[in-house]
């Protein structure tokens, strides 16, 4: 069985950081990707961040610059790191493995 778990989610301040982690188990394929999602209330999930089978990654233009995605070389842990963090980044996060997979989510609150 498939499982993701995200942690590190919280409330921070306008301007602060979070680095938000993904923990995948059961999973044995060793090529495939990750990547972070989010939803803010009255809106749908948008994509965050990738990370590609090969390790290249991808982000969304609202975050470039700000976000750093990265996964640990078995490919069983991914980290978001979150810098400079505005109120508009405030939304339920999800991390999901090899376009099927999802964790539960893990809330981020940013205050103005």
């Amino acid at each position: 069985q498939v499982t993701l778990v995200e942690s590190g989610g919280g409330p921070v301040e306008s301007g602060g950081s979070l680095t938000l982690a993904c923990k995948m188990s059961g999973y044995t394929d060793g090529y495939y990707a990750m990547g972070w999602f989010r939803q803010a209330p009255t809106k749908e999930r948008e994509g965050v961040a990738a990370i590609y089978g090969g390790g290249g990654t991808k982000y969304a233009d609202s975050v470039t610059g700000g976000f750093t995605a990265s996964r640990s070389n078995d490919k069983t842990m991914m980290t978001l790191e979150m810098n400079t963090l505005k109120p508009e980044d405030t939304a339920m996060y999800f991390c999901k493995a090899s376009g099927k997979y999802w964790g539960r989510g893990t809330q981020v609150t940013v205050s103005s």
